[in-house]
């Protein structure tokens, strides 16, 4: 009888198999950082190059002569102008004022609709898509809506004001109710960006923890105070920090319903960046602005993120 052969019934060696195991466990292991590296790239260099330009252009004094820009390096002469300015300290508090005020009430009315719409049965989809629907308007369409709705003489405001015998203001014209009248509308276009984040989070809580809590003799109230509110606190953290990024940048609703007027009741900085750089053609220390912005915005972001860590920790 022919012998076998040692060599065929031979194993492989540790070495040989344990190598490609090893490789396919590293791309397992550090796949998800594969997947999403070609997006980071893509979004760095969209991101970097822009920002390297408007820093070069707030050192600068850009010029235009015979078609084409002229760039002269100014260094940090253009804070001259900032400590002459007398229109940016005005748009800055107006900003701040509007930021704190608009994202407060929209978080609140979001928050509470949410917590509404979660407890309706049957006809949740129907109050669903009434209270999503401001901010599937074009900005243009609302402002020109608003602009008519204020209308001193033929105004739908108004209007109703004058069937109860009171003689309606000028609302957009007025210095003490401009920025008042821009925060109105941008509560009712952007309460239901809030909503709908706000919502999300409500329906993602665990039911059982709030029964419980009604079965251990907690009315409706001590469960929103204590048991829902502080499960939905990152929720809620994440949506300020959306709504305070968007609400630093408000232009659209201020450029048409006042042209940041009437003088600069209602100049934000967004105003004032667009007015430097579009009819001063000032693009140099209009760069200065837009990054002095983005550092206001970036302070809140940080701030946020700093209060949502604070908030899992006590979680």
């Amino acid at each position: 009888m022919a012998r076998p052969s040692t060599l065929a019934e031979a194993p492989p060696s540790a070495g040989a198999a344990s190598k490609p195991a090893g490789v396919l466990d590293f791309f397992d292991r550090t796949f998800k950082y594969w997947a999403v590296l070609p997006t980071v790239i893509v979004l760095t260099l969209l991101t970097i190059q822009p920002a390297l330009q408007l820093i070069q252009m707030s050192v600068s004094d850009v010029q235009f002569s015979g078609g084409q820009l002229q760039w002269t390096f100014v260094g940090l002469d253009n804070f001259k102008y900032l400590a002459t300015d007398v229109v940016f300290p005005v748009a800055l508090r107006n900003t701040l004022i509007f930021v704190v005020c608009v994202v407060v009430i929209e978080t609140f009315l979001g928050l509470v609709l949410a917590f509404a719409v979660s407890r309706v049965g049957r006809f949740s989809p129907i109050y669903r898509a009434v209270f999503v629907t401001p901010i599937l308007i074009p900005a243009v369409a609302i402002g020109t809506m608003w602009r008519l709705m204020y209308d001193y003489n033929f105004g739908i405001i108004n209007q109703i004001l004058a069937l109860f015998g009171i003689a309606g203001p000028t609302w957009t014209g007025d210095p003490n109710l401009a920025l008042i009248s821009v925060m109105i509308v941008d509560i009712w276009h952007w309460t239901s960006f809030l909503f709908l984040i706000l919502l999300a989070g409500v329906e993602s809580l665990p039911h059982e923890l709030s029964e419980a809590a009604r079965v251990d003799g907690a009315n409706e109230w001590q469960v929103y105070r204590h048991v829902l509110l502080p499960m939905m606190r990152p929720t809620i953290i994440v949506a300020l920090m959306l709504r305070t990024i968007l609400a630093f940048k408000v232009f659209d609703e201020i450029f048409l319903l006042t042209g940041g007027g009437p003088g600069t009741a209602s100049q934000v900085i967004s105003m004032h960046i667009y007015t430097v750089f579009f009819e001063q053609f000032r693009l140099g220390y209009g760069a200065l602005l837009a990054l002095l912005m983005a550092l206001i915005i970036s302070v809140f972001v940080i701030f946020y993120q700093w209060v949502n860590a604070m908030a899992r920790k006590t979680m």
